[in-house]
């Protein structure tokens, strides 16, 4: 006999589901309220989210937009600099050119004929292959004088740069170690200088006398000591004298100050043999002898542009017109006496490379910082016009919440798990999630 199937008067079925069809059979109006109100409060949601989505968007674009105008603004002042570089030497005239230009050659010959000092018995050594091979100990170590370890494109910075070292650095004597240190003088027992080893030694043996105190720089120690650390940042990139990549100074505009050259760590071209020279740390000769020297030392094409951007300096600045600032507050005033021991003069060209191509380069750099900057403000409105759509949207979803929130205290016959399933729907969202979007 087939089973006979049973009446639906006594089928299982769950109270509570009888429940929900008995209420939705009796309070179908409220329901279709409370499904109303899910909604609204659901699209409500979703436009904040996604107006904060656009908001963050325009953010990025505006701060790539900025990195980007940095760069640019750097890339124009080398430009600025290269160009003023020419302008500058240029306007010393050809025939003072002539009569003012030192070469390396003539850089030895002053030290040579300043009088008996450490540098120009080393400038001697130097010359006589016989006697350099004969001090190995003292040669292995020591790099050279200041004086001619670089070189400059402008005899006006050269001149300056003498000034603002003094004679006393620029006849300094450069060791990579300690131990060119210790070979350059060493003491008998009681501590008196032994004139018959080192640099004293050297100088016997050509028929001079060292008489007197001289500097070192120890380039391993330069590492060591805390004050004198060496650079550690990034380089200019793709530049063959591995110069530093410092920040340029700026005005309260954001601008750099007119007739700022650059940096004079910068400006000092290293010879090539010695261009390649690490210490054992890595480092060069430009992030340690030259950042030891100068530091952040600014170059100003006139004592005027110098003294108007006193705000950004501060390590000190010179200008090519025999204006200096040592540190701030700190300026050396009145008339220079000349010094005849400077850095040599670079034997290029004093005009750049292709001028006419830079002047070009220079152009269109301008040409698109000022697309840039349009692009910049247009981003600035989108973002202010979706900054006023996300307050306008959060004020609106606020007065939801306080509105909906008076509805559920309406209606105290909804049944429990439909009050629940609203209250789900109508509070979706994480606290978290929820004060993040209050807060913006």
């Amino acid at each position: 006999m087939e089973p006979q199937p049973q009446p639906l008067a006594v089928m299982d079925v769950d109270q509570s589901e009888m429940s929900i069809v008995q209420w939705d059979g009796t309070q179908n109006g409220g329901f279709s309220q409370a499904q109303s109100m899910m909604l609204n409060s659901k699209k409500l949601q979703d436009d904040l989210q996604n107006l904060g989505l656009k908001i963050k968007q325009h953010e990025n674009n505006l701060k790539l937009l900025k990195n980007q105008k940095n760069k640019l603004d750097d890339s124009i002042l080398d430009t600025q600099v290269t160009l003023s570089k020419y302008h500058s030497s240029a306007a010393t005239g050809t025939e003072n050119e002539e009569r003012t230009s030192q070469s390396e050659e003539e850089t030895i010959k002053q030290i040579l004929q300043y009088g008996p000092s450490a540098a120009s018995i080393w400038c001697q050594l130097r010359a006589n292959h016989t006697s350099y091979a004969s001090y190995p100990t003292l040669t292995k170590d020591v790099i050279g004088i200041v004086a001619t370890l670089g070189r400059v494109d402008d005899d006006n910075l050269s001149r300056m740069l003498s000034q603002y070292l003094g004679v006393e650095t620029m006849l300094a004597i450069v060791c990579k170690s300690y131990e060119g240190v210790k070979a350059l003088e060493t003491y008998d027992r009681e501590g008196h200088i032994n004139k018959e080893s080192g640099i004293h030694g050297v100088g016997a043996s050509f028929g001079t006398a060292l008489n007197g105190s001289f500097s070192v720089i120890c380039l391993e120690d330069v590492i060591i000591v805390l004050f004198y650390r060496p650079y550690c940042g990034e380089f200019v990139l793709d530049d063959p004298q591995r110069r530093l990549d410092l920040l340029k100074p700026k005005l309260s505009t954001g601008e750099s100050p007119p007739g700022f050259l650059g940096f004079a760590v910068n400006m000092i071209n290293v010879e090539y043999m010695n261009l390649f020279f690490l210490t054992s740390s890595g480092h060069g000769l430009r992030e340690t002898l030259l950042y030891n020297i100068f530091s952040r030392l600014q170059v100003y094409k006139t004592r005027e542009d110098m003294l108007l951007a006193r705000p950004c300096i501060s390590d000190g600045a010179i200008s090519l017109d025999g204006g200096m600032i040592r540190h701030p507050g700190i300026f050396s005033l009145g008339s220079w006496k000349e010094m005849n021991i400077r850095f040599p003069r670079s034997s290029a060209s004093s005009a750049p490379s292709k001028y006419s191509e830079t002047e070009k380069q220079l152009m269109e750099m301008r040409w698109k910082k000022e697309k840039m900057e349009e692009d910049m403000k247009r981003e600035q409105a989108l973002l202010d016009a979706a900054r006023h759509q996300f307050q306008r949207k959060k004020e609106e979803f606020v007065k939801f919440l306080a509105e909906s929130s008076s509805y559920a205290a309406q209606q105290p016959h909804m049944h429990p798990m439909q009050q629940q399933q609203q209250q789900q729907q109508q509070q979706p969202m994480h606290p978290m999630q929820q004060n993040h979007f209050m807060n913006r």
